[in-house]
């Protein structure tokens, strides 16, 4: 336990000495909340207010941006410079690294989700979630789900230079697609088709159940089934592919 902590600190302070990484992946969501937010907050979105509507949202976008995107990021990066293969090298358990990694990437999103959902309090007068149990399970289910296609997606990058152009290109329009910025009713019928497919969507709908609804987690079962599916199909992937060389070495 003692190790574990040690590296987790060690990966907290990696993560926040990092301007950019910082920035892309923790205030990025933030800024377009509050920008997206002053623009169509006090409109309408169905039955529910565009802020309220958009904070669920937001949340979505964060799992994406930082335990998919920032974490898929990182780990390419520090594999083909070398990083992986020194850490496989010393005695430090590699479950152990892996598992500091994932816990930091955890707490940055909790972190960044509650700075959305005070941000909504204070700036846009969403209410205060009803549900904080069912949020924080919804909000670890989507971490872990997310953190493990992440570490997938390292598997078929194969050049640190190519990581950020590889993931953002999934990530980003599975964002918009998904419906974390714009109801996603409105889309045309082929686009629809694909959001029944990606995962965020899936959480996306389970934020907005806890958030605008008030619904329990396990009332919206289709949603927790999808994201855990996608997530098992990630963590096979990572367990089979993973590596820790540079791919430029083999």
């Amino acid at each position: 336990m003692r190790l574990f902590l040690h590296e987790l600190w060690g990966a907290q302070r990696l993560f926040w000495r990092n301007r950019e990484a910082a920035f892309f992946t923790f205030m990025l969501p933030v800024i377009f909340f509050l920008i997206f937010g002053a623009i169509y907050g006090n409109d309408r979105i169905g039955i529910y207010r565009g802020s309220d509507f958009l904070e669920a949202g937001m949340i979505g976008y964060g799992v994406a941006a930082t335990a998919f995107a920032g974490l898929a990021i990182t780990m390419v990066i520090r594999r083909e410079s070398g990083v992986l293969k020194r850490i496989r090298s010393t005695p430090l358990p590699p479950a152990t690294y892996i598992a500091a990694v994932l816990a930091s990437t955890l707490i940055v999103f909790a972190l960044q989700t509650a700075v959305i959902v005070l941000i909504g309090r204070v700036l846009f007068s969403v209410p205060f979630p009803a549900r904080w149990i069912s949020l924080i399970v919804a909000c670890l289910l989507g971490a872990a789900a997310f953190a493990a296609m992440g570490l997938a997606v390292t598997t078929f990058v194969h050049s640190a230079e190519g990581s950020s152009a590889v993931v953002n290109a999934i990530y980003l329009p599975m964002a918009i697609i998904s419906g974390t910025f714009f109801s996603p009713h409105s889309y045309p019928p082929f686009l629809r088709a694909i959001a029944a497919l990606l995962p965020l969507t899936y959480f996306t709908r389970l934020t907005r159940a806890v958030l605008l609804d008030g619904k329990e987690v396990w009332q919206e079962p289709l949603a927790v089934a999808v994201i855990v599916a996608w997530g098992l199909v990630g963590l096979v992937v990572a367990l089979r592919r993973f590596r820790w060389e540079p791919t430029t070495q083999t």
